[in-house]
């Protein structure tokens, strides 16, 4: 069994959960995101070189300024999801692109005609290490404030932090009367 050490991280978006194997983070989760692993809730805090890296780069991060180290991470997912979660670690600190333009770099990547937005943006949600493989840099298209595991009003509040301009962003319809004002 992996010794796996935790700890928890108050922000703007709540209560974050961190979690590390060995000398890199493996997690980064919103509070009851949907992909939260329910299976950590309630262990007990047991904290680590890394956590404490990681809540350093966080509390930069918060502060409204690109850290400027990175944190050891260790993803795990399908060969798919590796390959759309290294594009994430490529958006650049402020800057959004879309599901669409990643879908074209998967589809350059694998040497293949067209790949699917849907796929990318599915992959895009699977991700278990939130903020530093910034996935909430990624929109659909037109502009829209789509998909985010940790919630629509969390992904506005972190491109905030990163000074985005948020006014040209849309919201889906279904999604509207659940939103925060941009």
């Amino acid at each position: 069994m992996l010794d796996i050490s935790l700890c928890r991280y108050d922000c703007i978006l709540g209560e974050l959960l961190l979690a590390a194997e060995d000398c890199a983070l493996c997690g980064l989760w919103i509070a009851d995101e949907k992909h939260y692993p329910c299976n950590l809730k309630g262990l007990p805090e047991k904290n680590s070189k890394i956590l404490s890296l990681s809540k350093k780069w966080l509390d930069i991060y918060f502060s409204g300024k690109e850290p400027n180290f990175k944190v050891p991470i260790k993803m795990s997912g399908t060969p798919f999801q590796l390959k759309v979660w290294r594009l994430l670690l490529k958006i650049p600190y402020g800057k959004t692109t879309t599901y669409g333009r990643l879908a074209e770099e998967i589809a350059k990547e694998c040497g293949i005609k067209k790949m699917s937005a849907q796929a990318v943006g599915n992959a895009v949600g699977k991700n278990n290490i939130s903020i530093i493989v910034p996935c909430h840099r990624v929109m659909g298209a037109n502009c829209n404030l789509t998909g985010y595991a940790g919630g629509i009003e969390n992904k506005i509040k972190l491109l905030k932090t990163e000074h985005i301009d948020t006014t040209h962003f849309t919201v889906p319809k279904k999604r509207a009367n659940k939103l925060c004002t941009l």
